[in-house]
């Protein structure tokens, strides 16, 4: 996933000279997951930018470089650095569009490594995709394959609105997939194969007795643990990659929980108020006469994410997922 995210900025870069890269790290080191690696010494410090270590400047700095004519991508270092910014996403960039009667969006993209399983320090590890799925006027998603990293950060660029990419790090060298040399997505254009991408969920593994609705770094724990419950008890679980957080799939997630009759949602973010209760809601809402059992949910802990040391205790494992899916099994 790290190349194809550096793949998809050399392209953007070299296509539309109006891209440009900024935030803490990103220049000479590479970013601290090498993400951004080999774009200064290709396209100069004029358009990969070293900032202070100060998020709300660097959002705010992004803004004013989106309203005159630049497309501006914000790397957050980690997930819970963002937390001083929110007053510039939520307050200004996300409210550009409406403010303005659609003549200065703040086209931009906020990329953001999150999620645990890394073992890094205090505020490494946060899950906050929630905070700005309840923001209007924010896109908000979350690769899970290269393929799809590529060609959603591609779209993410080309997109009028802003973007709130999440990246989901504890899966950045998980595994290789082969990217086609020439993406779907057309920069430039939010028509087509790019708007698709960032609102339709994937089917991550088929099946009809069970949907599990997931994203980010729990979509192939979520496969493997489809594969325990069709060994252990000849269930044909779905995994569903949900790939948009905001908007959500509606299709996809009703139609594969009313496909089912029994639905179980798994994120990494903290129960309370988390995108499973959103879904779990579109579901009962939309198609309850069809299921056979209510929405589970396997989720982090309503807590702060724990020190390394007993991290693996607060995010969802494969064997709570399973159990989590044997309970609504068995209802």
């Amino acid at each position: 996933m790290v190349e194809a995210l550096n793949k998809a900025l050399h392209e953007a870069m070299e296509l539309d000279d109006r891209v440009v890269l900024l935030g803490e790290d990103v220049a000479k080191t590479g970013g601290v997951f090498r993400v951004t690696a080999g774009l200064l010494d290709k396209f100069g410090d004029a358009r990969v930018v070293d900032t202070p270590l100060a998020e709300s400047g660097i959002v705010g700095t992004a803004i004013g470089m989106s309203i005159y004519g630049l497309l501006p991508i914000v790397e957050i270092q980690f997930d819970a650095f963002v937390y001083p910014a929110f007053d510039q996403i939520i307050v200004h960039a996300a409210r550009y569009a409406w403010r303005t009667n659609a003549e200065l969006p703040a086209t931009m993209v906020i990329r953001i490594p999150f999620g645990g399983g890394v073992r890094a320090p205090e505020l490494h590890s946060d899950s906050p995709e929630a905070f700005f799925a309840h923001a209007p006027g924010l896109k908000v998603v979350c690769p899970t394959t290269p393929s799809d990293a590529r060609d959603m950060l591609l779209a993410a660029i080309a997109h009028p609105d802003p973007v709130i990419f999440m990246e989901p790090k504890r899966i950045y060298r998980a595994g290789r997939q082969e990217v086609p040399e020439d993406s779907a997505v057309t920069l430039g254009s939010s028509n087509g194969a790019g708007a698709e991408l960032l609102s339709t969920a994937r089917v991550a593994r088929a099946g009809e007795d069970l949907a599990i609705i997931t994203y980010g770094a729990t979509v192939p724990l979520c496969v493997e643990a489809a594969g325990v419950l069709e060994r252990q008890r000849d269930i044909q679980a779905r995994v569903v990659d949900l790939r948009s957080i905001y908007p959500l799939d509606v299709k996809a997630i009703t139609s594969s929980a009313a496909a089912c009759g029994r639905a179980l949602v798994v994120h990494e973010a903290p129960r309370t108020a988390g995108m499973g209760a959103e879904i779990s809601s579109l579901i009962h809402e939309r198609v309850m006469l069809d299921l056979e059992a209510p929405v589970g949910r396997v989720t982090g802990f309503d807590v702060p994410f724990p020190q390394f040391a007993n991290e693996e205790d607060y995010l969802p494992s494969v064997e709570r997922i399973v159990a989590g899916a044997n309970k609504v099994l068995d209802f």
